[in-house]
Formats: C-alpha cells, structure tokens, sequence
C-alpha cells in the first residue's frame, strides 16, 4: 500500500539542546533504517520549513501507524497521510 504522508516538525524552543540532539540523530537513525528496507520509500524536504513529504510503501494501514508513531520526533509532529492508488492513465 503507498501512503503520502507530510511531515511538519515544530520542536519547542525550550526543549533541552542535549535532548534534541538526541531525539534528531534517533530520528535520522530510524527513517534511514526504514529507508533502506524499502518502506519508506522516498523523502523530499519542503524548503523553507521543517517539513518533509514523504511516500511510505507499506503492507497495511497498521503498519504505517507503527512506523509513524515510533518516529522519535512524533510528539513534535503534525503528520497528514494520503492513501494513494494507480491512476487509471498510467502506462
């Protein structure tokens, strides 16, 4: 199943620099992991924001909530997910 999904990360200035740090190398860690397993098939940074968009092929609905809601980031997400499907012109 392919799913677009965007992701907008918005940190709170406060947060502890050490935490941050390691919540962003966790973060690059588990999305490249995911990436060379296929799952996470592309990434694309919008420019100018902390955001990325993203297509996740993956084999069920509960496999991408897993995925996303593991992402070390998470709690500083605001995440919106498109199911997508073959379009009927596509050769």
């Amino acid at each position: 199943m392919l799913f677009c999904v965007r992701m907008d990360v918005s940190i709170p200035r406060d947060l502890d620099p050490a935490e941050r740090e390691d919540t962003v190398a966790r973060e690059r860690a588990y999305s490249q992991e995911l990436q060379r397993s296929g799952e996470w098939a592309h990434i694309w940074r919008v420019v100018g924001l902390y955001s990325n968009i993203s297509i996740f092929d993956v084999e069920s609905n509960a496999r991408l909530h897993e995925i996303l809601s593991n992402l070390p980031l998470f709690p500083y997400m605001r995440i919106e997910v498109t199911a997508l499907t073959e379009h009927p012109s596509a050769i």
